[in-house]
């Protein structure tokens, strides 16, 4: 039985993704941070951080047909790493970003600009932020020796524990909708096609195009080409969990909706802001589905919305809960 490893196995797409190798036949190692009971027999979940030194021990065991590696790395780290992977696997699935791309060609697709070539701010290139670490990795497999990877370029994906609404997540969306509390969004994104999708379809593509030989040396969006905007989204958790939502400009978004930092700064500007309509021409062609395949993104949202226990919650940023708080009770 061929194997599969998959660093980062319970995680937003990993806890999709095991599940989707053990029904095509596969066998699994999974890595995961989180204590983990397997409870199949091909399955076997390894809790320890993805070290070299563990790598090393797991591959003097076995040469796995795949790798799907959700480790984040910076792209010195990656220079190293690398070689270690491709030289004891038969196919590694890299974890990329749709946030790579520039906002100067729509529909997306795998040949669009990347903001790496086109933004002109130095300050942002001279950093190695998501998007910008994301191109710079791939391009370390791209100037390699090796032939055996693919690079999965992956939108927003909603998961059991994560929700994103443009730059909110699940402790500020879901715990300030379960308090009455409003959130405030940028004006700026309300009409903006919205890079947002579910890991459990993703989870699908991916087991797909790593077990597949035709893929190598190839870049994939993956996404269903739904095509819904932030404000969209925004009526669906209105609906969903009686969220309710401020619009307002970006500086006092920037000042008061997120947290405090340049990072966050970029990912609205250079993200959330930006048209994300794709084109999953490419994505459905190596792997043979069609949309009607998918779950809407929709319904996935609200299934695991339905599946959150009543008892769990996240713990707020306080100084970001202050800041919303205070501007809220100064437009009364």
């Amino acid at each position: 039985m061929k194997k599969i490893l998959v660093i980062g196995g319970t995680g937003a797409f990993g806890t999709y993704l095991v599940p989707e190798l053990l029904s095509m036949g596969y066998a699994v190692d999974a890595i995961t941070l989180e204590e983990a009971e397997s409870n199949h027999p091909n399955l076997r979940y390894i809790t320890a951080r993805g070290t070299d030194e563990l790598l090393q021990s797991l591959f003097a065991e076995n040469r796995y047909a795949g790798i799907v590696d959700f480790i984040h790395y910076q792209p010195a780290e990656y220079a190293n790493r690398h070689r270690l992977l491709l030289e004891n696997t038969d196919h590694l699935l890299f974890l990329s970003s749709y946030r790579i791309y520039a906002d100067l060609e729509h529909p997306i697709r795998e040949t669009s600009p990347q903001l790496i070539d086109t933004a002109t701010d130095p300050l942002f290139l001279e950093t190695d932020t998501y998007g910008l670490s994301k191109s710079r990795c791939e391009r370390i497999l791209l100037d390699s020796a090796y032939d055996n990877w693919t690079a999965v370029r992956p939108l927003i994906s909603s998961s059991k524990r994560r929700f994103d609404l443009i730059t909110t997540g699940a402790p500020v969306l879901i715990e300030r909708s379960r308090q009455g509390k409003p959130i405030l969004l940028p004006e700026s994104t309300r009409h903006k096609v919205a890079g947002l999708g579910w890991a459990g379809n993703v989870a699908r593509m991916m087991a797909r195009l790593v077990t597949s030989d035709n893929t190598f040396r190839e870049a994939y969006t993956l996404g269903t080409g739904e095509v819904h905007t932030w404000d969209e989204v925004a009526g669906w958790y209105h609906d969903l969990l009686g969220s309710e939502f401020i619009w307002v400009n970006n500086e006092d978004f920037l000042k008061y909706g997120m947290p405090d930092s340049l990072g966050h700064r970029w990912m609205l500007e250079y993200d959330r802001m930006y048209d994300r309509t794709i084109d999953a021409g490419k994505m459905m062609a190596a792997t043979g589905f069609t949309l009607s395949d998918f779950v809407p993104v929709h319904d996935a949202i609200a299934r695991e919305l339905a599946e959150l226990p009543t008892d769990m919650h996240w713990a707020e940023n306080a100084d970001l809960t202050a800041r919303m708080d205070g501007y809220i009770a100064g437009l009364k």
